[in-house]
């Protein structure tokens, strides 16, 4: 009975309650009980007489189970270096110790509990991870708040944004965020975040993150409407350009802009400072000039500083948004994507409209300098990079072509190449200093005459005869391909030579400025037609 008894009581007791039920069976058993209850309850007789003698004298009801100073001592107290010797393990990027074993490994407690039992403190990753609790340390990831290099007038720049949102939307005119969104790959990839699903069935992805040759992407471009607190997103098909960017801001206007604020005269777009949508980004104010002109609307557009993108409304107020709907469901069609974005909604009232831009828009378009200072754009007086007004008028004429110099298209002699290419608006060289340069090539081909193989003359060297260039042309041809990064293709049809030509006179005209010391700097822009070159110039390429 006692068996039984003690089998189905006691595994539901502490140490001490336990001690005071057999104590106290023992006692009403008398002589002979102790032993008998230990058997019973499959203990040592000790225990049961430990429960006697807490009956009988010991303290009163307690919370606690065992007397105060029982147990072993804490290891932080018999060994007084561990503590020490664990934030030494911890601490040393912080500290900058370059001796530090674990310092270019992950610290887990188990690597932690490792190597300090190698010096000597013989401890597991729980001790470990309950000392580092103590010492105030816990787990946690990297925090994103590195900006890069804080402009001097950053905090004046937000400033003025604000400045400029409030008397927008004081006015009645409409302020728009705009930025585009991340990329995202189409297809059964994982995406972050979780969802709701029976238990053991997870919706299945594939093993690798890797895109696969030639899978398509989804480019969101988003506008958010601060005072109506919408947004409105292209997914597009094709690359993240200004030209995109600018479509999405046209389809706004055209679809919700021009009806929420049919008396809107101006428009105020707050943007980044990089990608499709940069200040420095020709094809970005070109693109807006033609809708201000288009819609009718005085279009000024303020940039974050540098580094600010984060701050931007459209960043928290819209795109955070898109994240938390579509995480944990894998994006494999841009109907997906669309319906995804489409069906975004908060508590405080924000409305999102998505639709799909199949359009092309091919990237390393340039626009020419030229066209630039022709567009009716006003920098402000502050910080006119990031602070621009565009009018809603058409480009200005162009300038008129300066007087045509008579020996432009024609070959000086001894040299292959046209004279206008000299032009120092191509080469970089005032006259004087391509002159001079000229000179110290020919100088050093004659201090490092060519080794000719035998049977072989190479371009410009003994017999070559007519196929001989000059060094003018030698320098010409460097100049044009790497300034204007032209290709092979077009500088044979600018100058005439054939490719092979071009390729080799490339090739020794730029160890002989190297070896001279010359650098020669990229160019503002990609030439791509021989007429944009001729422009450059200022030269006209139809006969005379």
């Amino acid at each position: 009975m006692l068996a039984e008894k003690f089998a189905r009581l006691l595994p539901h007791l502490d140490e001490r309650r336990r001690r005071l039920v057999l104590g106290a069976d023992a006692r009403a058993l008398g002589y002979g009980g102790v032993r008998l209850v230990a058997r019973a309850a499959r203990v040592s007789e000790e225990t049961v007489s430990r429960g006697v003698a807490e009956l009988v004298g010991g303290p009163g009801p307690s919370g606690r189970v065992r007397r105060e100073g029982g147990g072993r001592r804490r290891l932080r107290e018999k060994h007084p270096g561990l503590l020490p010797a664990l934030l030494a393990l911890v601490e040393p990027d912080q500290r900058g110790d370059p001796e530090s074993p674990l310092l270019w490994t992950t610290k887990s407690t188990r690597k932690l509990a490792g190597e300090l039992t190698a010096q000597g403190f013989r401890v597991g990753s729980d001790t470990v991870a309950a000392l580092l609790k103590e010492e105030g340390f816990s787990l946690q990831g990297t925090s994103r708040t590195t900006e890069g290099a804080r402009h001097p007038d950053r905090d004046a720049q937000f400033h003025y944004i604000n400045g400029q949102v409030q008397e927008f939307t004081g006015a009645g005119e409409p302020v728009i965020s705009v930025d585009a969104k991340k990329k995202e790959v189409l297809g059964d990839y994982a995406v972050i975040g979780r969802e709701w699903h029976r238990s053991g069935e997870p919706v299945r992805v594939r093993a690798h993150d890797y895109p696969e040759k030639n899978a398509q992407k989804a480019v969101p471009y988003g506008i958010y409407d601060l005072s109506a607190d919408t947004g409105w997103v292209s997914v597009g098909c094709d690359g993240d350009t200004s030209a995109f960017a600018v479509a999405t801001l046209r389809r706004w206007w055209d679809g919700e802009g021009r009806h929420r604020y049919p008396h809107a005269t101006r428009l105020l777009i707050t943007a980044d400072a990089g990608g499709s949508n940069g200040y420095r980004v020709k094809a970005w104010k070109k693109e807006l000039a033609d809708f201000a002109l288009s819609a009718g609307l005085t279009v000024t557009v303020c940039h974050f500083p540098p580094g600010t993108s984060k701050w931007n409304k459209i960043e928290h107020r819209l795109f955070s948004r898109i994240s938390t709907n579509w995480r944990g469901r894998p994006l494999t069609s841009h109907e997906v994507v669309v319906n995804t974005i489409g069906a975004v909604t908060t508590s405080t009232g924000l409305t999102v409209h998505a639709e799909l831009d199949p359009g092309q828009y091919p990237t390393g378009v340039t626009v020419p300098d030229e066209v630039m200072e022709r567009l009716p754009l006003t920098p402000h007086e502050w910080h006119g990079t990031w602070n621009y007004t565009l009018r809603p008028e058409p480009l200005a004429p162009p300038a008129p072509p300066p007087p045509r110099d008579p020996s432009f298209g024609r070959f000086p002699p001894g040299d292959k190449t046209p004279a206008w290419l000299r032009h120092p608006s191509l080469t970089g060289l005032e006259t004087p200093a391509f002159d001079d340069l000229v000179t110290r090539y020919r100088g050093y081909l004659a201090e490092h005459p060519p080794i000719l193989l035998p049977g072989k003359r190479p371009d410009g060297g003994p017999g070559a005869g007519g196929r001989r260039l000059s060094a003018a042309d030698h320098i010409v041809v460097l100049l044009l391909k790497k300034r204007w990064s032209m290709t092979h293709a077009l500088l044979a049809e600018t100058t005439g030579l054939t490719k092979t030509r071009i390729g080799s006179t490339i090739r020794d005209a730029a160890s002989v400025l190297t070896a001279l010391g010359e650098t020669v700097p990229t160019g503002p822009l990609t030439v791509t037609t021989a007429e944009q070159l001729a422009a450059i110039a200022g030269h006209d390429l139809t006969p005379p």
